[in-house]
């Protein structure tokens, strides 16, 4: 079996881009992939403007505590200034322009009033202080956002700030889904006998969702070779990359391998992590083929830990792996050949462990906040510090 480092490195040494640029306006383009480069067409600010409400003056017209100095201008943000008079200061506020000629804000509260149109300066701030200099955020010419760049709504704010009213992004990646076991019934349905809800699909759509993908779903197939091969081929031909849940393992009624390897071949089965030991890889045709396990807390595993990397890189967006913090452990946990993804939760003691960690009980996950990883052989002793992945690195 291959360690989950060396099956993520092993996927993602083989993806390639699946989709083609597409313009779209800023204010769709949450969670898209840049496909190109953005390069700042103006300086932002604009201009030099004022950090804080205040007066505006040239430093070396400043008389000196106790004189007086009169007020030639008031400035609004979204105002256009006159130069300064000489020997004068200029009522401004936060965010408007700063004039020709003034060097220097003083905030209103070391000033005080001296008569209509006039005010004293108490104390003078070090020359060039409470100025926002035009292109401090951005300068004309810089490349603000790279090619690959996943937007979330920082860099939406970001474009804005340039005057970009549309951008190039890679289409959503089109992953088709597969549900595949006897067992499986839709919620809404009865159950019958042996039968089960086909949590699965949820989970998998609602990570699809969050990364910024589009599913094409193809239903819940029987256990039945010649169904499965017309829906792998079918997928192959509306999709980018196929996923599939369940039919991967041993069991005498898992098709599903035996099927992608009669239309295109599996390059990578079996892999050294707990849960999701019977993780496949392959492709049909020449789309790509992810075969994740049947079980609810498997799925989410393979998933975000060893396919997520790969599905951004088939969408051209530029994501590393997470990096875990280290907490301390509230539980032990004695050592197994794989590596193990835990269910746990933070507390005041350290990360609590879930009573159990069987990979069928999704209730886990929900109670959880997110994943400890016990490495191969690992003992885990109360006190330990041990990996921790919060949900939110993955979701």
């Amino acid at each position: 079996m291959l360690s989950v480092e060396d099956a993520v490195a092993r996927l993602r040494a083989t993806a390639r881009l699946m989709t083609a640029p597409e313009t779209v306006p800023v204010a769709e383009a949450l969670r898209r992939a840049l496909a190109e480069d953005v390069v700042a067409a103006i300086d932002v600010p604009p201009a030099d403007n004022s950090a804080m409400d205040g007066y505006a003056l040239r430093g070396s017209d400043w008389p000196g505590t106790g004189e007086v100095m009169a007020i030639s201008q008031r400035i609004t943000a979204g105002s256009a200034p006159q130069p300064l008079e000489p020997g004068t200061a200029a009522r401004i506020f936060t965010g408007a322009e700063l004039p020709e000629g003034a060097d220097t804000v003083v905030m209103q509260e070391n000033t005080e009033g001296a008569g209509a149109g006039a005010v004293n300066i108490l104390e003078l701030a070090e020359l060039g202080a409470n100025i926002r200099r035009r292109g401090q955020d951005v300068a004309r010419g810089a490349v603000i956002l790279e090619r690959g760049t996943r937007l979330r709504a920082q860099e939406l704010g970001q474009l804005a700030s340039l005057g970009r009213e549309a951008v190039e992004c890679y289409r959503p990646l089109r992953v088709a889904l597969i549900s595949t076991g006897d067992e499986l019934v839709e919620p809404g349905k009865a159950l019958g006998p042996g039968q089960i809800y086909n949590s699965n699909r949820y989970t998998v759509a609602g990570l699809m969702q969050g990364w910024g993908f589009e599913m094409v779903d193809l239903g819940i197939l029987r256990d039945d070779p010649a169904a499965i091969r017309a829906a792998m081929e079918e997928a192959a031909e509306r999709a980018d990359v196929i996923v599939t849940t369940g039919g991967v393992s041993v069991g005498e009624e898992d098709h599903v391998r035996d099927v992608v390897e009669s239309l295109g071949g599996i390059d990578l089965w079996k892999i050294a992590i707990k849960p999701g030991k019977p993780f496949a890889f392959g492709r049909v045709g020449d789309t790509p083929f992810l075969g994740l396990p049947g079980n609810p807390v498997s799925v989410f595993v393979t998933l975000a830990v060893v396919a997520r990397g790969f599905l951004f890189d088939c969408q051209g967006a530029d994501v590393t792996e997470p990096r875990p913090a280290t907490l301390p452990a509230a539980f032990d946990r004695p050592a197994d050949s794989r590596e193990d993804y835990l269910r746990v939760r933070v507390s005041d003691r350290g990360l609590e462990l879930f009573p159990s960690q069987s990979s069928g009980v999704l209730t886990s996950l929900c109670w959880s906040d997110g994943l400890a990883r016990q490495r191969p052989d690992e003992n885990i002793r109360a006190g330990d510090a041990v990996d921790y992945f919060p949900f939110e690195v993955w979701l």
